[in-house]
């Protein structure tokens, strides 16, 4: 199995569910108020680690009691964290709102905000040609496009999930072996409405594939020799999205640098993204390898 080094951001997500969106002005009492680990690459390293990849994973995150939570738990499922710093500023919080299983998140940056291009250097200092590295656009622009360069570079196989979505980041297009938007990161980054045309344009700008996720209409896979649309797996009644898109990432990622062939880990990371909509939180509704597996191997696909 090749490596997988991960960029990215951490936060503790601060989640209540609540019945409706409240107005300006309104108090809207809400329930099942959660403080648990997340950041968009926080939770795609969890993924990746506790589906059974071999992951190293460098961010910041400040010297506080949040940043020692998002560290121990990764640690706990066996994700390499010596190369995240804790810088000093407070560690990044999102602020969730569930209603009706989908949800709204506020974000504020903290030491999110301090990732920088010797970050991405200090990661991959020992990464090897054909290893992977994986990234998002939770910390700044620079540093993403920074590491998706000296990886390229160096020839590992890169994947660029585009959230939250960020017009600027087009320029990094041409940098990503494999580019994972979804259907509105798509538009933006494409600048075109259709999903087949957004697909083609970012081809364009030097992807070298698109694998597009469509909710419950699944994901699209376009590059120039292939394409093909992978399902949308229901295993029960959708509570939470957090972290959905996330865990198909760090799952996509682990089959591929296990050697899977790409149409059957989009399909793993299907199932793996269906589990986790039926659990609350972020990390904690990641499956883990072994029940993943066992429930892969029912299905007809």
């Amino acid at each position: 199995m090749k490596r997988i080094y991960l960029l990215g951001s951490f936060n503790m997500d601060l989640t209540i569910r609540a019945p409706y969106q409240p107005e300006s002005g309104e108090t809207l009492k809400g329930s099942d108020f959660m403080i648990t680990p997340g950041g968009k690459g926080a939770n795609q390293a969890y993924a990746c680690a506790n589906l059974g990849g071999d992951v190293v994973m460098s961010g910041c995150v400040g010297k506080d009691e949040f940043g020692d939570r998002l560290l121990t738990g990764l640690k706990s499922v066996g994700a390499d964290v010596s190369r995240v710093r804790r810088a000093d500023r407070t560690t990044g919080v999102a602020v969730i709102t569930v209603i009706g299983g989908d949800n709204r998140i506020i974000l504020d940056e903290g030491a999110n905000g301090e990732v920088c291009e010797a970050d991405a250097e200090r990661l991959l200092a020992d990464a090897k040609r054909g290893d992977y590295f994986m990234t998002q656009l939770e910390n700044p622009l620079p540093a993403v496009g920074a590491a998706l360069r000296i990886a390229k570079e160096r020839g590992l196989f890169t994947v660029f999930n585009p959230a939250p979505a960020n017009a600027a980041a087009r320029e990094f297009v041409r940098y990503a072996d494999l580019i994972t938007p979804n259907r509105k990161e798509l538009r933006l980054m494409s600048g075109k409405e259709g999903v087949e045309e957004g697909c083609r344009e970012l081809l364009r700008l030097g992807a070298g594939a698109v694998l597009v996720t469509l909710g419950t209409d699944g994901s699209l896979y376009v590059s120039e020799g292939r394409t093909f649309r992978g399902p949308c797996i229901d295993v029960g009644e959708a509570i939470d999205t957090t972290a959905a898109g996330d865990t198909f990432c760090g799952a996509l990622t682990v089959r591929l640098a296990e050697g899977c062939d790409t149409e059957e880990a989009v399909k793993f990371a299907a199932l793996c993204s269906g589990i986790a909509v039926t659990r609350r939180g972020a990390q904690a509704s990641i499956p883990d390898r072994k029940e993943a597996d066992a429930l892969f191997g029912t299905l007809k696909l």
